[in-house]
């Protein structure tokens, strides 16, 4: 019988989701490895295990260890991404060097977790994705970047950050500039992730907020104008498991951010489908497939797709290695039913 690990945060509701579906299975309980364990020397999975790397976020003391830093970030402060993904790589290699079986193999981590090199990979691999301009080092570089493109609306996005986490929609008209946003800046100048989308109009706020960003890396795209149903424009997560869809949530809000944690809502997948149409939907999954198969040893792959306004094509926005916590759907249940028919794929 299959022996099942997990590296996470114990206490986290993405562990205990998935040791419930093990169990729902009737499987033995996955063993746990705590992420502030294997961070500080501890013991890693070994062989005969089969392993899932959880996400290491939503823990301040984690963060910290893989930042490197000597003490915790505030929270919702955004710090430190360049460190944080560099002291995942370690940490990634120390895990695979016990021997288990890895369900998300870190070379599929780290790429999808550094926008940069997802966005050239999927490029690479003839995926639609918006273009993006040449490295930027700070607010300076952005805005002659963008005129030398001819762009006047980008989205700015830190290289290795998540759930929107720094992201700024930014639009220019004469000498208008508008960044959309949930950063939100201290009194002592750091930055802070709110769950409150706003608006900077004031070019120099929005040009600090891009410097302070800078120094970790950014990513920056092409606007891409999304289809809308009603008031809404709206994006989908769509959840590969073992390369084929699975579960399809709608996000639609009335900013530019559509991310569900930020006030936006989930929308009618069906009513999408239809206005879509058979084609373009039958498109955009066979997209999702072809994402799903740049990271062939990877049982699950969230790909965050947009439709183009007026449903004229799609591109890829996103692609999220921890991106299966899909509350309310039995996202855990169909990874643990796909074990056995992706494990025979993968030695085929």
């Amino acid at each position: 019988m299959m022996r099942l690990a997990v590296v996470g945060n114990p206490g986290n509701r993405r562990v205990a989701l998935f040791a419930a579906a093990v169990a729902r299975a009737g499987l033995p309980a996955p063993a746990v490895y705590p992420w502030h364990s294997v961070l500080s020397g501890g013991p890693v999975p070994g062989v005969g295990e089969t392993v899932r790397v959880d996400s290491p976020g939503e823990d301040a003391e984690v963060d910290r260890l893989l930042r490197g830093a000597a003490t915790a970030a505030a929270p919702g402060e955004i710090v430190g991404g360049a460190a944080a993904y560099a002291g995942l790589g370690v940490a990634l290699d120390r895990i695979a060097s016990g021997g288990g079986r890895l369900l998300n193999p870190p070379g599929d981590i780290l790429a999808m977790s550094d926008k940069r090199r997802c966005h050239a990979l999927l490029h690479e691999a003839g995926i639609p994705v918006p273009p993006a301009l040449p490295p930027i080092d700070g607010y300076a570089s952005l805005r002659a970047a963008m005129r030398a493109s001819g762009w006047a609306r980008v989205f700015v996005k830190p290289a290795h950050g998540s759930s929107a986490s720094g992201v700024l929609a930014l639009a220019v008209a004469g000498s208008r500039i508008q960044a959309t946003t949930s950063v939100e800046t201290g009194d002592d100048g750091r930055l802070y992730n709110n769950l409150r989308v706003r608006r900077y109009e004031d070019e120099a706020a929005i040009a600090r907020i891009v410097d302070r960003l800078a120094p970790d890396g950014l990513h920056v795209e092409r606007w891409y104008p999304k289809a809308s149903l009603g008031d809404r424009v709206l994006d989908l997560r769509v959840l590969m498991i073992a390369g084929s869809p699975s579960h399809v949530v709608a996000r639609a809000g009335r900013t530019p951010l559509t991310n569900l944690h930020l006030g936006n809502s989930r929308g009618d997948v069906a009513a999408v489908r239809a206005a879509a149409g058979p084609k373009a939907w039958a498109e955009a999954m066979a997209t999702c497939a072809s994402v799903a198969e740049c990271f062939p040893g990877s049982l699950h792959v969230g790909v965050d797709l947009m439709f183009r306004s007026g449903w004229r094509g799609h591109a890829v926005a996103e692609v999220n290695a921890f991106g299966d916590l899909l509350v309310g759907l039995d996202t855990y249940d169909a990874e643990v039913a796909a074990l056995d028919r992706w494990a025979g794929a993968c030695m085929s």
